[in-house]
């Protein structure tokens, strides 16, 4: 742009501070873009949202007691309840833990990833006949079973895409804490998107619940070499699950975080901390539940679970982080009951599938917020990338969906079909079978004994009315729909010893 200069000094001279003045509103004005954008940068509540994911080992769904218990005591869970969103159908991908952990960080169904039971522990002989460590596959021993076993994964493969690895991408720091349960130490968290670890084994199960987290097996002394105790000091493992997890928030307090928490309890060993026994002991018992020592360990990790949110509370993170907590699978007979769900851990049946999940995030979800709609472990990943907001590439098969909408919006509920697939004995009274639920429908299908089982979940929570044999075109339906699922999925199926 041309300026006409005035010949006379003193317009010159106002010309020129003119300029000057506007060039330096100019400088300010950039300077105080910068100033502003560098202090958003370092404000916790401008980052993109932290996701901390607390799953609690065999956590029956009406354990807590926001969800019906009158004798377990979870008032930091009954918290979370009140301050966010409680599922009241929210399922594990799996009746026992492997699998279903393995969905949580993959998004895939147990049955395309091979992987349909709990990986067996690193002491050959432990569990069915445990292979040399590493190993590829475990097979089923059905013995005198009618069908025969089939091979199920050890490991989750490196090549699997996880979570922690797509949101590592993303700009998050990563840490887990607590069990795996997904290989041994080659595929351990670090090996899969995982910044950093702390308290995980190769075991499904903790050593002891008491420092230093050690126990005798068949003569040999295994422990936690992941976690080493501290010296002269006593320690219960839950608080020390809860210190390591609150000490990866303060360390990565200014920059946006994922962090999986996965305690041991409430698994066996039933080891509660005494100090807390006493209380249940003399508490009236109510319902069916009545176990004072599990009740111990139950409030203990309630206790540690209340850490946590205090610790996001102290540095400022709670509205900009979303807790999720969650169970593997139903809680175990007969430790806990699950009634008036049928049954427990490893069977088919809604007190071996259906758990708690509550979700809480400030910043998007509604206090209080009561969500009917099925949901499962495959829905996680998808849903903590839209979180970070993260595109799942269109190569990568992903088999849940991100439930933010139905967060959103409650009374928006997906039309698909949930599937199960659990090709394995277990026990002395579960066989092989895969299950879908369709609708208020749900479809059982064992390879063994009785072929169907079929049950309204609106009508029948309890599921005490077979309804297979009056509704044979149900049955047909939700069977071609399973079916067809499998051949999707390449599950494997048992096979009569002829076949």
């Amino acid at each position: 742009m041309e300026m006409t200069v005035p010949k006379d000094k003193y317009a010159v001279i106002t010309v020129t501070y003119q300029a000057i003045k506007m060039a330096c509103y100019q400088v300010t004005v950039i300077l105080s873009i910068a100033l502003l954008v560098s202090c958003d940068s370092g404000n916790p509540n401008s980052q993109k949202p932290n996701i901390v994911f607390i799953v609690v080992d065999d956590l029956g769904w009406t354990d807590i007691a926001c969800n019906g218990s009158k004798y377990y005591e979870t008032p930091n869970i009954d918290q979370l309840a009140r301050e966010g969103a409680n599922f009241t159908q929210a399922y594990a991908a799996c009746a026992v833990c492997s699998p279903t952990r393995a969905a949580i960080v993959t998004g895939k169904y147990p049955a395309r990833l091979e992987l349909t039971t709990h990986i067996p522990s690193m002491a050959k002989g432990w569990n069915m006949g445990v292979p040399p460590e590493n190993a590829a596959f475990t097979l089923d021993h059905p013995a005198s079973r009618k069908q025969s076993g089939v091979p199920n994964r050890n490991y989750l493969p490196l090549e699997e895409i996880t979570t922690a690895e797509m949101l590592k991408k993303a700009g998050y720091r990563t840490g887990y804490v607590g069990k795996w349960h997904l290989g041994h130490d080659d595929y351990h968290p670090m090996h899969q998107g995982f910044d950093w670890q702390a308290a995980v084994t190769n075991w499904g199960q903790p050593m002891s619940y008491y420092s230093p987290y050690q126990r005798q097996v068949r003569g040999k002394t295994y422990r936690m070499e992941s976690l080493p105790a501290k010296p002269g000091k006593e320690e219960y493992l839950t608080d020390r699950l809860g210190d390591e997890a609150m000490g990866f928030i303060q360390r990565n307090k200014d920059k946006p975080f994922f962090l999986q928490l996965a305690f041991y309890s409430v698994h066996t060993p039933i080891q509660p901390p005494q100090e807390k026994v006493p209380h249940f002991e003399q508490k009236e018992k109510q319902g069916d539940h009545q176990n004072a020592a599990y009740a111990a360990m139950l409030q203990k990790t309630d206790e540690n679970i209340g850490k946590i949110l205090g610790a996001l509370e102290d540095h400022d993170l709670q509205k900009n982080t979303m807790v999720v907590l969650y169970s593997d699978n139903g809680g175990l007979l007969p430790v806990t009951s699950n009634k008036p769900l049928r049954k427990g851990k490893g069977y088919a049946y809604e007190g071996g599938i259906r758990v708690p999940l509550i979700i809480k995030w400030p910043k998007k979800i509604k206090k209080g917020l009561s969500v009917d709609t099925p949901v499962t472990s495959v829905d996680f990943l998808p849903t903590f990338c839209s979180v970070a907001g993260i595109e799942i590439e269109a190569g990568q098969p992903i088999d849940g969906i991100d439930i933010l909408p139905v967060l959103q919006n409650p009374s928006a509920s997906p039309a698909r079909s949930l599937f199960w697939h659990f090709p394995h004995y277990r026990g002395s009274d579960v066989v092989p079978y895969s299950v879908i639920r369709d609708g208020n429908w749900k479809l059982i299908k064992r390879y063994d004994g009785k072929t169907f089982e079929l049950f309204n979940l609106k009508n029948d929570i309890s599921e005490k009315i077979d309804e297979a044999e009056k509704m044979p075109d149900k049955v047909k339906i939700l069977n071609d729909k399973l079916e067809q699922w499998k051949k999707d999925v390449d599950a494997k199926v048992p096979l009569l010893p002829a076949d």
